[in-house]
């Protein structure tokens, strides 16, 4: 397997560290816009295992918007497998490219949605993943796999979502992805800063759009931003988090794949960070659509959310100022195997401390880079197979959470997941 990595930045940088430790691949081609992130990146896999495993790591320069040289990238180095780890506005391009290369694909964040009214979002609006579930056809026919929303969230959150339909349930009511935190940074001086843990782009994006909601009956539909808010008790310390809806692949992907009445996405957002995101809205600078402003070179075309995200700490670079523990997971309710009600909670937590120890990686994008690599192996070793644009839950869970939990000695990553029974308790 060589896998052509396009982004060097917080979650690309991680992907590679965590793969350095693995041995299921020839090459990786670790690539971003300015070739000095990915030759930092593979500068501290050589500094941190020596030289052996950094061979296996080589670097280029790549424009991820143009998809002649996303394919053209992939084919000078022979990629069998394009990992996506930039913004989902990249995605058409790195998508197309991928296909023209020959190589199979993966991602994190699937194609955006459009702006669209409030009802009937399935007639009206483009949804989440609607341009790359449109061209499933011609990844059939070139026998090639897009393997689409296999981060965290979408992702490990979906890959429990198959696990629960397949060994927990008999009837599922609700597949609920449930997000929160206590994560806390700080400046200098102790005082605690306003500093988004994963990219603000990605996240206006996410958290401003109205949120989508699947039901059995009705299909998918939008209600407003930040709708039924709800306190969710997170495990391992993180404690009762208030969530709302939010707009999030996992509301789109699993629908296709599993049986449930009903399919949310919320996320533990506070006070603080929604006024800040209703702010943005007023002002329009949440708009990715150019405006002219003054410079010192005189005047430029600049997109108002790209001036935020410049403006805002780099994700990639709070970690050290960083505390605390972030939860991704997925609360089922329904009926068990034995057809008792039952209502379990399926979650990772990362700890931003160990990650910060072990990779010098904070522990939101580590915890999103995990699941790509861990998803790139089982296709390595042939445990998931596939052609055609399919989402996670296509794909049998269980070796995914064996790998996932196994101890590193024991050839796995040392990364348990937890469930909490929630009816027992």
């Amino acid at each position: 397997m060589r896998i052509l990595l396009v982004g060097a930045g917080g979650v690309g940088d991680a992907i590679a560290k965590i793969a350095a430790r693995r041995s299921f691949f020839e090459l990786i081609i670790v690539s971003d816009y300015h070739e000095s992130r990915a030759t930092r990146t593979v500068e501290w896999i050589r500094a941190r295992h020596g030289d052996d495993v950094a061979g296996r790591f080589a670097t280029a320069q790549i424009d991820a918007g143009d998809p002649e040289v996303v394919a053209s990238v992939a084919r000078e180095h022979g990629a069998t497998h394009v990992m996506n780890a930039v913004e989902p506005k990249f995605v058409p391009s790195i998508f197309a490219g991928a296909l023209a290369a020959g190589a199979d694909y993966l991602d994190m964040a699937m194609s955006l949605s459009e702006p669209h009214p409030t009802d009937p979002y399935a007639e009206t609006g483009v949804k989440l993943g609607d341009d790359q579930f449109a061209q499933a056809g011609d990844w059939e026919k070139a026998g090639r796999l897009a393997l689409v929303g296999m981060g965290v969230e979408p992702g490990l959150s979906d890959v429990f979502a198959r696990y629960a339909a397949d060994h927990l349930f008999s009837e599922i009511d609700e597949l609920g992805t449930r997000d929160g935190a206590n994560l806390v940074v700080r400046d200098d001086e102790g005082n605690e800063i306003f500093a988004p843990s994963f990219s603000i782009w990605t996240t206006i994006e996410e958290c401003l759009n109205p949120p989508v909601v699947w039901e059995e009956e009705r299909g998918w539909y939008t209600t407003p931003p930040f709708s039924e808010p709800e306190v969710f008790e997170f495990p391992e310390g993180i404690g009762p988090v208030e969530c709302v809806n939010v707009e999030h692949e996992e509301v789109l992907l699993m629908p296709r794949w599993v049986d449930a009445k009903r399919v949310t996405f919320k996320y533990g957002l506070g006070d603080e960070f929604i006024g800040v995101l209703r702010t943005l809205n007023l002002l329009g600078l949440d708009s990715t659509r150019p405006i002219r402003v003054r410079s010192a070179n005189g005047p430029v075309e600049v997109a108002p959310r790209d001036v935020v995200a410049a403006a805002l700490p780099d994700p990639a670079t709070i970690g050290p100022r960083m505390t605390g523990k972030t939860c991704a997971g997925l609360w089922v309710t329904g009926r068990g195997t034995d057809g008792a009600p039952r209502e379990v909670y399926l979650y990772h937590v990362s700890d931003n401390e160990w990650t910060m120890r072990e990779y010098e990686a904070q522990c939101v994008v580590w915890q999103t880079a995990l699941n790509p690599v861990i998803a790139l192996e089982l296709l390595a070793s042939g445990a998931w197979q596939g052609v055609g644009v399919l989402g996670p839950e296509a794909f049998d869970a269980k070796p995914f959470l064996d790998l996932m939990a196994r101890a590193e000695a024991d050839g796995g990553y040392g990364q348990a997941w937890g469930m909490e029974d929630r009816l027992a308790r």
